[in-house]
């Protein structure tokens, strides 16, 4: 036992030895600081990824510049880890998906601790600052114009638009208020609009005229509507009433698309009059997308059609037919924020957010199938494939899709008579890379396109006023723009 304890000894000493000949004999040393050094290299071009997964998957809903994180009621905590947990677990009801499958651990706390740098001490005044200066020419292909900001105090998130026949405009904001804004900037609220559940993507959404406003003096509101039988519950509605001042007289709803669901996104929804006098109403699948938009018993993920006092039309496609939603005009569409009606032809012309890619615009024909989700040129937001077909017989092909994705909202044709080139093309508001896009029309071709007011902010929705130019609402902040030619 004394042999083998000094053998111990022994070797250890050789062994202590060899390590102190290596160390003292390396050519290159790693200090603490260099160690340090590494480790703030690491976090760095950890938060890079996170910046380009913010942009790609986060920014379309939360806004490029972080707005919808700033001066914010955070309703799951703002801590790192609070953040991060909900990046991880989503919560579909209020139309957050869950990212557990897309990023892994430790992208997820990168994205946390991004979004919480970028937003810290920021305020949304700073945001205003950022945005690009409104004055001045601007040269774009075809017109020289410039901008008049009639005004840029909108609270909350503005949603929706219409002008009055005065040239005054009702504005809607997502929150749940109405607003009339008078040509000076004026603000005031309107008193007597419907409840509304202004959760996740629903609230006051969008705002139209009866075509004979002028005597009848009806507007249309659509918005998401409670259950009456169960508060966790809601769906896409319309309801009018008579605008009289800043009241909205005897409004009752006209128009509900069922089922009532838990779902808190995906509501749609725009309104337009065609030349018939019929009222078009969309409704987004309510992120319920292999349960509803193909099935023609129910009224979501589909566009309808209806009387001005919300009745259904006998010549509706599906009229009378059993186990068929008789209000039903098209169908198999995923989120339409966009509708109009072309100046010449009067078709109706529809816009919807596809998932990740696949943002669609689409001519609306009675009975049509527009595919969803059957056919896409989208994928998940985890990579991953919905379907391997972006084609199938009896289902439509768009007019034009986008990829990647632009989330594109409200839109509408150049009608009037001082644009001089832009005359009947399509105008579309970026939420995701919060610009105007122009797409060049010959007819129903897109020949060209542009990106105009890069920067601008949110883009919620595009209005041809009856003064015969083209106005712009934008979200971050609430400025309602009007776009004036220089020739």
């Amino acid at each position: 036992m004394k042999y083998l304890n000094h053998f111990k000894l022994a070797f250890l000493s050789v062994l202590l030895i060899t390590f102190v000949f290596n160390c003292s004999n390396q050519t290159e040393t790693t200090s603490q600081d260099d160690l340090q050094e590494e480790e703030e290299e690491e976090v760095v071009t950890d938060l890079t990824k996170a910046a380009v997964n913010y942009t790609n998957h986060c920014g379309g809903c939360h806004g490029q510049k972080f707005e919808s994180f700033i001066e914010r009621q955070w309703l799951y905590g703002n801590a790192s880890a609070d953040i991060a947990n909900s990046i991880t677990v989503g919560y579909e009801p209020n139309g957050m998906p869950a990212y557990e499958n897309t990023f892994s651990t430790q992208e997820i706390k990168d994205l946390a601790d991004y979004i919480l740098q970028e937003i810290e001490g920021k305020t949304k005044a700073d945001i205003e600052v950022e945005n690009p200066n409104l004055s001045g020419i601007i040269e774009s292909d075809d017109l020289i114009f410039r901008l008049e900001t009639i005004t840029n105090e909108i609270n909350g998130v503005p949603w929706g638009m219409v002008q009055l026949p005065n040239g005054d405009f009702l504005v809607t904001q997502r929150e749940g208020n109405l607003f009339r804004v008078t040509s000076e900037g004026v603000i005031s609220e309107i008193s007597g609009t419907p409840n509304v559940v202004a959760q996740g993507q629903g609230g006051l959404l969008d705002v139209t005229l009866h075509p004979d406003f002028e005597n009848n003096t009806y507007i249309y509101l659509s918005y998401s509507s409670p259950n009456p039988n169960n508060s966790n519950q809601r769906t896409t509605a319309v309801a009018r009433g008579r605008l009289s001042g800043n009241t909205l007289e005897g409004g009752q709803e006209i128009f509900t698309a069922l089922p009532y669901l838990t779902s808190g996104n995906h509501f749609g929804s725009r309104l337009v009059f065609d030349n018939a006098g019929y009222l078009y109403v969309t409704v987004g699948d309510r992120g319920n997308r292999d349960t509803y938009p193909q099935a023609l018993n129910n009224g979501v993920g589909k566009v309808h059609r209806l009387v001005d006092d919300g009745t259904i039309p006998t010549d509706n496609p599906f009229y009378n037919m059993q186990d068929h939603e008789w209000s039903v005009f098209s169908y198999g569409v995923r989120n339409p924020q966009g509708l109009t009606k072309h100046p010449v032809t009067g078709a109706i012309w529809e816009g919807e957010h596809g998932p990740q890619g696949g943002d669609e615009i689409n001519i609306l024909d009675s009975g049509n199938n527009y595919g969803w989700p059957t056919i896409t040129y989208g994928i998940n937001y985890n990579g991953t494939p919905i379907t391997d077909q972006t084609a199938m017989a009896g289902m439509e092909q768009p007019i034009h899709y986008w990829v990647p994705s632009i989330a594109p909202c409200g839109m509408d044709f150049m009608s009037g008579n001082f644009y001089g080139k832009w005359q009947n093309d399509l105008f579309v508001g970026s939420l995701k890379f919060r610009y105007l896009h122009r797409l060049k029309m010959n007819g129903n071709e897109v020949i060209g396109h542009e990106e105009l007011l890069n920067d601008i902010g949110r883009v919620r929705d595009v209005h041809m006023g009856i003064d015969g130019y083209m106005y712009v609402l934008v979200e971050g902040p609430g400025r309602l723009i009007r776009l004036v030619p220089e020739q």
